[in-house]
């Protein structure tokens, strides 16, 4: 299950990558839309925050102290910027599920959430479907942002597949 939850939250920030290339500019990252809650900026400070948190420091260990309400305040980033902090993520994941002991999924979650604690496994699949969501939103920023109708993300079903390890 590890590898697999892996490869879909690879998969996913790698469509968070290809969504912030798909804009013109950085500042079309920030645009604030009627309709949209969140841009592609924010959804990515998001994203990054949340698995940071709870799979870099939360099972790998790292010293990462998250700020929730910056990743929603923070504004003007560059692209550059934001797909570094991509790559700080998925070596984060990458290094925590490296020393996981798939024993531990039947176990409970050694952070809160909301205030309350899950067993690992169904706090893992939780987090990778709620990766998939804000990549589903940050699409449809980009998309009325930019005019453009195609998706540009690796959210096929065979990419999986293919995701870079």
């Amino acid at each position: 299950m590890i590898d697999a939850v892996r490869r879909c939250m690879f998969r996913e920030l790698d469509g968070f990558a290809a969504e912030l290339d798909g804009y013109p500019d950085d500042a079309a990252v920030w645009t604030d839309l009627p309709g949209f809650a969140n841009s592609t900026g924010t959804l990515t400070l998001h994203v990054c925050g949340g698995l940071r948190h709870f799979i870099g420091a939360g099972i790998g260990g790292s010293s990462y102290v998250r700020d929730r309400d910056l990743e929603f305040s923070k504004r003007g980033v560059s692209r550059a910027e934001l797909h570094l902090l991509l790559a700080v993520t998925r070596d984060e994941i990458a290094r925590a599920f490296e020393l996981f002991d798939p024993a531990k999924l039947s176990e409970q979650f050694p952070l809160e959430m909301g205030g309350h604690r899950i067993r690992t496994d169904l706090m893992l699949v939780h987090l990778t479907a709620h990766l998939g969501y804000h990549l589903g939103q940050a699409d449809g920023h980009r998309r009325a942002t930019t005019g453009e109708r195609k998706s540009v993300g690796a959210m096929g079903a065979t990419a999986i597949l293919e995701t870079r390890d």
